[in-house]
């Protein structure tokens, strides 16, 4: 049988689907499947809000189109399909000297997922956005048809960073990144406060930089913590074990504000005064919470949203703001990102911009609904964007009103898909595909 029901959700678990899963194992399985009933597809549901999700229709699950099917050494570049997770091509290629341009902060996600959102990682302001490494995707539109599209085709614009709304992506020539090897040299410094840290961020000329920011201080201390800066290396070291799992949904208490604040202060204690250098596994790194299977757990059974913005530089006292907001609500959980991002971005839809972003969770409930809400409003007056594969909460006419491309996006894939039959819970939830 094609078509198999299932319950599935978004990473955060706020939001939950029902509805038929196909998983097709090769290119011509998959372009059989939408010449006769095409739908969305889906990777491994690492979004965290309803970007994965048709609930009550069909989706297409990649997974098992996983396949590496060929690398160029002398060009550095990977044709991989759809389904492979970004952490295993680093596995795999950084013994050789190579990894992916850009990682998000997790190795299960996979190919497809981060052309669709055009993600980023700890080195934007350097290497820009996952798509501009990309030098052509394998598109199968709704008629089944499988196309090669490039950057100078109009529908890749529309692909990348499109949430998977122009065609299920297939396979990609994705462009590696040398690298020194598969170990990375990480210096971790304290910071005491909110202008020390942008100061920090905008000084630094590290490949690799991310700060892990105490969303619970206030007053003096507001803005303080722990900044990572980094470049890969090579060498021995001692190779992380097998990941830890969450067995079971976490009390409520578990994240209480008394528990974060005091969790918070010995994290931000973890790291001398002086600051100090260590050597790590690349996957320790780029990927620390994968090393804790079902960590979302954690938030409960009600599960978490993710709050993620980026403003301009010149807004950078409006984040402050919505920071001060953040740490009086009581609400916020120990995972609190601050990254200086640059301007580069490959799609009409993409979530980069040049600025500041924050990236807090939440776990769920009414105060932090109404919290998220009023972020939102500041972000959209500070002239910046949210991030919709973190996105669960957001309203569409904030939203198309933060992506100024958001009409030309929206022509080109309602003339790539007329039915609306690829629109997923989200897409029905913001109304994006109405220019």
């Amino acid at each position: 049988m094609r078509w198999k029901i299932a319950d599935y959700a978004g990473w955060g678990r706020a939001l939950r689907a029902t509805g038929d899963l196909a998983r097709p194992e090769r290119l011509s399985s998959l372009t059989a499947l939408m010449a006769e009933e095409p739908a969305p597809a889906i990777g491994n549901c690492r979004s965290y809000g309803d970007a994965c999700l048709n609930h009550g229709g069909r989706a297409v699950q990649m997974l098992r189109l996983d396949r590496i099917t060929g690398f160029d050494a002398s060009r550095g570049v990977a044709t991989v399909e759809a389904g492979v997770p970004l952490g295993e091509l680093a596995r795999i290629f950084a013994p050789k000297g190579w990894l992916p341009a850009v990682m998000p902060g997790t190795g299960f996600a996979t190919v497809g997922g981060a052309i669709a959102h055009d993600v980023h990682g700890k080195n934007h302001h350097i290497a820009g956005s996952f798509g501009q490494h990309v030098r052509a995707i394998t598109l199968v539109g709704v008629d089944g048809q499988a196309r090669r599209i490039t950057p100078a085709d109009p529908l890749f614009r529309a692909t990348v960073g499109g949430l998977g709304q122009t065609g299920v992506i297939a396979s990609a020539e994705v462009q590696m990144l040398k690298c020194k090897g598969d170990v990375i040299v990480v210096t971790e410094r304290r910071i005491t406060g909110w202008d020390e840290f942008l100061g920090y961020l905008d000084a630094s000329d590290a490949t690799y930089t991310v700060g892990w920011i105490d969303a619970t201080a206030t007053g003096a201390t507001l803005g303080r913590g722990i900044l990572e800066e980094a470049e890969t290396g090579s060498g021995l070291v001692s190779q992380p074990g097998r990941a830890k799992s969450v067995p079971f949904d976490a009390p409520g208490f578990a994240l209480s504000p008394n528990v974060v604040r005091l969790f918070n202060g010995a994290y931000y204690r973890r790291v001398p005064e002086k600051g100090r250098t260590v050597v790590k596994p690349i996957q320790e790194f780029f990927f620390p919470l994968d090393r804790i299977r079902n960590w979302n757990r954690l938030y409960g059974k009600e599960g978490f949203h993710q709050f993620q913005c980026v403003v301009p530089v010149a807004a950078a006292p409006a984040l402050r703001a919505m920071l001060e907001r953040i740490a009086k609500s009581g609400l916020a959980s120990p995972l609190a990102v601050l990254k200086r991002m640059g301007p580069g971005h490959a799609g009409l839809m993409s979530f980069p911009m040049e600025g500041y972003t924050l990236a807090v969770d939440f776990p769920n409930s009414a105060r932090a609904t109404r919290l998220i809400g009023a972020l939102e409003t500041d972000t959209l007056s500070a002239g910046g964007r949210i991030y919709l594969a973190k996105d669960s909460l957001s309203k569409g006419n904030v939203v198309r009103a933060m992506y100024p491309n958001h009409a030309e996006w929206a022509e080109a894939v309602n003339a790539a898909d007329p039915d609306g039959v690829l629109t997923t819970d989200l897409i029905r939830r913001l109304d994006l595909r109405n220019a």
